[in-house]
């Protein structure tokens, strides 16, 4: 079911909630409950995000695993077998667009609560699934939102799990992430014939010169840290927008996208004045003017510590399922753990996950999400 977002040009989520609404509801699961985020850009006004509870021996308690229900877009279509949004079995992987990210987790959380409630075993502690919206463009109508009008729904003692980042072998647990901090670069200069150079300011020329400059960004931000891979920052020019549609046209405008992962001892604020600045230089340099936008803008929460007992939970039940001693890891790429971290509750993400997000012919291989479902089991079982 298509779910992209409205700020990839999608539907949003509804359609998809209100599939899994029906499904937890004809597999037994007696509490569904419904917490829209009201968002006047898509069809309905509202995002969804759904919680069920299982309820435990222990009532005081939870084991959260968290998923989300949106996807990004499909990008070419050439380069997919499948159809991107048609479920497709093949060789014990399960093809579309989000099978992987984020729905693996999702439906490994639906497997293990099912399982409980068809065999009346009552796990230790209550379960509860939480499917959240927008986490692809920045949870502003999802987790976000949760934790600014329902923070109350979790408590210090509970086990908080994302299965939305790991390894194919299961033996990474994330307990860290990098600042975030996106920014478009728009250059401006003179369009005219590229014959007459002289009477024009290229501008594509000038961005160019921006993009080399900001190499510099590794040296002067050096940190090094062995718990992320990789242990530094990095910034990495990526989108680039078409200028002119002919070859003897001298572009007046130039638009490209920087996208750094910031270790988190360095302010981001400090980061997009240090680029503000190198920007300033290009423009005398050049005669050109460069506004900057920021697309993104994350400082890094608050690290779990390895120690936290959702880590411990979690490596114990994960080395009893994969054979695998999982360390503690940090990342650089972003997810929705940040929100919690920074309410001072420790979380863990994990999955053993292929890494084909937001890639073509991007697959869930079957028998990780049935083996991760097994890991989310013993949890459930040995708190």
């Amino acid at each position: 079911i298509n779910a992209i977002g409205p700020k990839n040009n999608g539907p949003g989520e509804s359609e998809k909630a209100e599939f899994l609404e029906k499904y937890l509801k004809d597999a037994g699961f007696a509490e569904i409950k419904k917490y829209p985020a009201p968002d006047p850009d898509v069809q309905g006004g509202q995002r969804p995000n759904l919680v069920t509870i299982v309820p435990g021996n222990n009532t005081d308690r939870t084991l959260w695993i968290i998923s989300h229900l949106d996807v990004v877009p499909e990008g070419d279509l050439s380069k997919w077998e499948t159809d991107p949004f048609k479920a497709v079995v093949k060789d014990g992987k399960i093809y579309g667009r989000g099978s992987e990210d984020n729905h693996q987790g999702l439906v490994s959380s639906v497997i293990m609560a099912r399982a409980f409630i068809e065999s009346g075993i009552r796990p230790e502690l209550n379960l509860g699934l939480m499917a959240v919206s927008d986490e692809e463009t920045g949870s502003e109508f999802g987790l976000s939102y949760m934790m600014d009008n329902y923070a109350d729904l979790f408590k210090k003692e509970d086990i908080i799990i994302i299965p939305d980042a790991g390894e194919p072998d299961g033996s990474m647990i994330e307990v860290a992430e990098k600042s975030i901090l996106w920014i478009k670069f728009r250059t401006l200069g003179k369009q005219v014939h590229a014959s007459l150079p002289n009477l024009g300011i290229n501008a594509f020329r000038a961005a160019s010169h921006l993009v080399v400059r900001l190499e510099e960004l590794h040296e002067i931000y050096p940190a090094r840290d062995e718990l992320f891979n990789p242990p530094v920052s990095t910034f990495e020019p990526t989108k680039k927008e078409a200028n002119v549609p002919n070859i003897n046209t001298i572009p007046g405008e130039d638009v490209f996208c920087l996208d750094c992962r910031v270790m988190p001892e360095y302010s981001v604020d400090e980061v997009k004045q240090r680029i503000r600045k190198m920007a300033d230089d290009i423009e005398k340099q050049f005669k050109v003017k460069i506004e900057l936008s920021t697309e993104q803008y994350e400082q890094a929460a608050p690290v779990t510590d390895s120690n936290a007992p959702v880590v411990k939970l979690l490596a114990a039940a994960v080395k009893e399922i994969y054979q695998v001693d999982p360390k503690a890891e940090g990342i650089g790429g972003g997810t929705v753990a940040s929100f919690l971290r920074r309410k001072g509750l420790p979380v863990a993400v994990w999955a053993t996950l292929d890494d084909l997000a937001h890639q073509p012919n991007e697959y869930c291989n079957i028998s990780n999400m049935m083996n991760d479902a097994r890991v989310f089991a013993l949890c459930a079982m040995n708190q």
